[in-house]
Formats: C-alpha cells, structure tokens, sequence
C-alpha cells in the first residue's frame, strides 16, 4: 500500500507497512472474543488472510444466532476495534480515528442547490426489462418474485404498502443524504423523481457530478451539494468534519444514507470514514436516521421459511441434477453442489453467499455497515438497512469471474437484477422503512437483517451458492462474454 496517504488510514505495523489484512484479521478476533474466544483465537491464528477469511467472517454471523446480546456483543466489539486501530492523517500526523468526532473543519462547505424542472411521480412504478410497472402489474411482480424465492414475502409486502401510500414517496419534511451519490447502487435518481430533498456527497470529480446534477434538473426533487471554491463535492476519506458539520447544518429531519464503494482497501477506509461521521452527526442531530444497502453476497441468518424452501429446492432438482452432482461432489472433494442446508435442519439457518473474489477488505467494510445498524437500531435510532439483490454493476461486470457466475446464476434459481430495477426497488424500502420506524420490531438483530430482504434467491436456492458459484461461471461464460 501507499504511505502516501491522506484522512482516514490503516495503522502502521512493526514492519512499516500499512496491512490490509492483519487489520482484518484483528477486527473479526475482536468482534468474536466477547461470545465465541475459540473461534477470536482461530481467526488470530489465520496465516492467509486474503483466501482465509472466510469461514471467520461467517462465524461473526453465527456467534450472534440465538442470542440478541451476543448480536449486540459481536457488533459493538467490532465497531470499537475498528475505532481503535485505524487512524486519520492530519497534518501528516497520525492520530486516533475518534479526533474526527470533535476536530475542526479547517473550511466551512459552501451549498449548491438544484431544483428539478418535471412533475414529481404520484405512483409508485417500477423499471423492468424497458417497461415501467404499477398498479397490479407491480403487485403480480412482487407475487411472481415471492412465489419463485427471489423476494421475502416481507420485502413484497413493504412494497406493496408504498404503492398504496403514494403521498409517501416525496418523504416530505425530511432531507436524505446521499453518501456516494454517483454510485450505481443508490437511491439518489428515484428520490428525485419522487419529490425529495436530496444531500449528495461525493468525490469532486466533474463527469460525476455531471451526471448527477442531469438527474437532478430531470426530477422533481431539490438537490445540495456540497462546494468549494468553486467546485462540487467532497471527500469522504479526509473531511468528515467538513461534511458532518454541512450536513448538521440542512433543513429538514435528517437521514443518512450510507452508499459509498471503492475498489479494495478504500473500501475499508471510506466506510469508517463514513462511520466516524455518523457518530459525529448524530452528536449534532438526535432525530438523525440511517440508511444502508446490505450486500447479498454475505453471511445472514434466514428465516426457518427459507431454509425449509431451500430443502425443498434440493429435494425436487432434476434428474440430470441428481445424477450428476454425486460425481461432481466427489471429483470436487465435497466443494460443488453441497446443498444449502442439512436434510434435518430445522429453525432458522445460516445462508452463507460470501464470494471470495470480493475480497477481505469488501467484507470488512460492509460488516462494519451492519454493525453499525444493529448498535444504532438497538439504541433507539430509525434503521433502514435491507438486502439487495445481486446487480449487474460496474463493478461485478468488470470482474470476469463474478460476471460470468451471475450470467450463469439463473440456472440455480438465482435472479440478477439489473441496476435500474434494484434502485427503485430498494429506494421504495427505504421510503417505507422511514415512514414506519425502520420497519416492525425484532428479538433478534438477524430478524432485522432478514425483514425485506431481496436477496435475488441466493437464500432459497437449492445449493449452498458458493458450491455452485463455479459452474455457474461455467455456465454463463459465453454470455458473460457476450
């Protein structure tokens, strides 16, 4: 890595080095050590980071089944080691990420607003294959989706509720920060077509904010975006006390959205950037609410209902599947084709998609958005945090690997969405979320994570994803290509 940094950074080890992974490695052990020292114990004695984390990032995820305070437990733990190790550079010192809670912004952000110029939309609709769907077309959608395991029925039902309660789609006397406003998974385009006040925060890279500020003038929303000295946006990484301190400053109840994405390491960094201005921000604004997308490609904990659709799935495959997935298990040495769940699984499961190709540090970073979730929903705070479904974006398609499995994926029962699609869909559970309190309350925090969830049937599916994950990069080869 660079040591050429600047904001928020990944300490310093003995070395010299800024390591990725033994960062990683530390986060997890701590996140485990309160309820499961065995597993903090293995996760500190894992020599490969990169191909073996893994099964302990999953143990995070099943250390907190059955219990709301070891959820609580593992997420607070993670958060604090992630506050204790990593650093901000200031002044080419380095200090404790914490400083950024209370440091001065050395300029104050200027505000740029930009007011759409159509009608905002009285009706909730959706993009799907070049149409727009609504009424009971949108409603047979969400049916055709619940009944073929793509959707919860609880994420149809949240949908359903917005398309009955148009007047809510504007998300009137509130102002939504978008954090990451160019990025494909967000829901700053559908927001202002709906009527809503909009906060975008992103990069000062002019192509960007062209793009957004064409959304803006062709929706019906206000936009306000951050400047200085003339130019628009702001970084993340190394000015959360000037993004907090604008953002405390707007008008309306506020909420933050949490959709920032960056390649590798960045990723890491620009979410606890993200996390350091959350709690800053809600020092300013008690009546702060939150937003994120979870990732489908994760650890969660699913309902008893999914695991018994999924053991059904398994038992009902095809001839061609049975009879070729004994030959392929053994050849694989047990690695492809494992069903989901045991035959006798009962309760709840776990659903584990995690995909290697993404790396540690994508896993760190969306993990972190989790824990951040549970805390703040446990501690009172209005939470809008739901699953996506795995999407066509930029950044799956220019993984070959990844591209190819997802080009592959219907043929195990796992439906990609395209991106249009995904952010209307999850913009609307956000509406939702946010006009009934961060949706019905939970025992559990994994009852939270799996309320709503449109994890695009990789909870469902008759094999557990990462066996298959292979064969459908076969599978989907040519089309990946095509």
């Amino acid at each position: 890595m660079s040591e050429h940094q600047h904001g928020v950074v990944f300490p310093t080890g003995p070395d010299g080095r800024r390591s990725t992974s033994g960062t990683g490695r530390r986060v997890v052990a701590d996140a485990l050590r309160p309820v499961d020292p065995t597993g903090a114990a293995a996760a500190e004695r894992e020599t490969n980071w990169r191909a073996g984390y893994l099964p302990h990032v999953r143990r995070t995820t099943e250390a907190g089944l059955g219990s709301r305070e070891a959820a609580l437990a593992v997420a607070a733990a993670g958060l604090d080691s992630v506050h204790r190790q990593l650093r901000v550079v200031v002044d080419g010192a380095e200090v404790e990420l914490a400083t950024l809670r209370s440091a001065s912004a050395p300029t104050a952000l200027g505000t740029e607003t930009v007011t759409g110029t159509a009608e905002p939309e009285r009706e909730l609709s959706l993009p799907l294959q070049g149409r727009r769907l609504r009424g009971a077309e949108l409603t047979d959608q969400l049916d055709s989706w619940v009944a073929h395991g793509v959707v919860e029925p609880s994420c149809a039902a949240a949908v359903r509720t917005v398309a009955e309660h148009p007047e809510w789609l504007a998300l009137p006397g509130r102002t939504v920060a978008v954090l990451g406003a160019g990025a494909e998974m967000g829901p700053l385009t559908a927001l202002l077509r709906w009527g809503a006040r909009v906060a975008a925060v992103d990069l000062p890279r002019p192509p960007l904010w062209d793009r957004v500020l064409d959304s803006a003038r062709r929706g019906a929303g206000t936009l306000l975006l951050p400047t200085r000295g003339g130019t628009r946006g702001a970084d993340l990484i190394g000015e959360v006390p000037a993004v907090a301190d604008w953002l405390g400053g707007l008008d309306g109840v506020p909420v933050l959205g949490n959709y920032v994405y960056a390649d590798g390491a960045t990723n890491v960094r620009v979410s606890a950037a993200v996390d350091a201005l959350t709690l800053r921000l809600a020092g300013q604004r008690p009546d702060l609410a939150l937003a994120f997308l979870a990732t489908p490609t994760d650890v969660f904990v699913v309902p008893e209902e999914a695991v018994a659709a999924s053991q059904a799935a398994y038992a009902a495959r095809g001839r061609t599947a049975k009879l070729l997935g004994r030959p392929l298990r053994t050849v694989s040495a047990g690695r492809l084709l494992q069903r989901a769940h045991p035959r006798d699984a009962t309760g709840p499961g776990i659903a584990d998609s995690l995909v290697p190709q993404q790396g540690p540090n994508y896993a760190l970073a969306k993990r972190l958005q989790r824990w951040r979730a549970t805390t703040a929903r446990a501690a009172g705070t209005t939470v809008s945090m739901n699953v996506a479904p795995p999407t066509r974006t930029r950044s799956v398609v220019k993984n070959r690997a990844l591209a190819a499995a997802y080009a592959g994926a219907h043929r195990f029962g796992v439906e990609v969405f395209e991106p249009a699609t995904s952010n209307v869909l999850m913009a609307a559970l956000l509406v939702h979320d946010l006009h009934t309190g961060g949706g019905p309350a939970h025992e559990e925090p994994w009852q939270d994570e799996a309320n709503a969830a449109a994890h695009g049937g990789l909870w469902r599916t008759a094999y557990a994803p990462r066996s298959a994950l292979g064969l459908a990069a076969v599978l989907g080869l040519g089309a990946a290509r095509g």
